[in-house]
């Protein structure tokens, strides 16, 4: 989810009008039960920010379940779509959504009011 919202207009001496927004985008947090996953792979592949990946480790049924990498410098962050959830036949995965503010988005304009 992204969001904007035009929040504040300000007007500066120089006769600029200063819009400051505030940007709200979500982020998840994702948990994994080891037990319950049984190496289908669907969450891995539906993940939009392929922050999935198959670990090394191997659950007490013999399969390996997924984990997170994610790399917010290369793009992968969680964005909490719900995919792997809704995806997942064992229930073996689910997201937990965070929401962030972002604010300081300026933009300057002449001020049409007072010319």
């Amino acid at each position: 989810m992204i969001e904007v919202n035009l929040m504040e207009t300000e007007m500066q001496a120089s006769g600029k009008v200063l819009l400051t927004q505030r940007v709200k985008f979500s982020q998840g947090e994702i948990h994994i039960i080891e037990e319950r996953c049984k190496q289908c792979r669907l969450c891995i592949e539906l993940c939009p920010k392929e922050v999935l990946q198959e670990s090394e480790k191997v659950n007490g049924k013999g399969y390996h379940p997924p984990e997170v990498v994610e790399g917010p410098e290369k793009g992968k962050t969680c964005v909490a779509c719900g995919f792997c959830e809704v995806a997942c036949p064992e229930y073996a995965i689910w997201v937990e959504e965070k929401k962030k503010m972002l604010q300081g988005m300026e933009i300057y304009g002449k001020n049409s009011l007072n010319r």
